[in-house]
């Protein structure tokens, strides 16, 4: 005689959003699902200031970095150049960023932050915080530290291998457009 499956069980139907434990032991899924809701939630919250998250990284490496070309920019950030001049212009049409031909090279765009840049930072801030802070409801103030430094150290490591491909303007130099990836 048959018998219904249970919920939950080997052979049984899962209820909706509940995933299994043997996908919950793949840290690459967790990555990618955690990864996945923080980015719709960040997305939402740039939504309300009419960006995206390019548009907050760009922002921050300048306000960090100082004035930098399209080229460093790209390189630094990992990022397709047609995609970044997208990005670019839409935060120079906001007056976030003010774009300038280099004078010791014609060729070269530079790109800087403005004033009003500097303050749509600001304000993007309290509430990118305040996202985080959803996100990482569950932990303690001092887990919140050790994951982020865990997040850091993994992103470093990363980095690492970018660099020893010759992928990234931090070790190999910035390159401009169409210039040759040093191998």
């Amino acid at each position: 005689m048959h018998q219904p499956s249970v919920p939950g069980t080997a052979h049984g139907p899962r209820p909706a959003g509940v995933t299994p434990a043997s996908v919950l032991s793949l840290n690459a899924y967790l990555m990618y699902a955690t990864g996945k809701a923080a980015r719709r939630r960040l997305t939402g919250t740039l939504t309300a200031h009419g960006l995206r998250l390019w548009h907050l990284t760009i922002l921050a490496m300048l306000d960090e970095s100082g004035r930098l070309s399209k080229g460093d920019l790209a390189s630094r950030l990992d990022m397709n150049q047609s995609d970044l001049t997208r990005t670019v212009t839409d935060l120079d049409a906001a007056g976030y960023v003010v774009c300038a031909r280099d004078p010791s090279d014609r060729r070269r765009i530079e790109v800087a932050l403005t004033a009003a840049g500097r303050c749509a930072l600001a304000r993007l801030d309290a509430d990118v915080s305040g996202t985080e802070a959803e996100l990482l409801a569950p932990l303690s103030p001092e887990e919140r530290d050790l994951f982020a430094s865990l997040l850091r150290r993994v992103h470093a490591h990363l980095e690492r291998d970018r660099a020893a491909d010759g992928l990234t303007a931090t070790i190999a130099g910035p390159r401009e457009p169409g210039e040759a990836v040093p191998r």
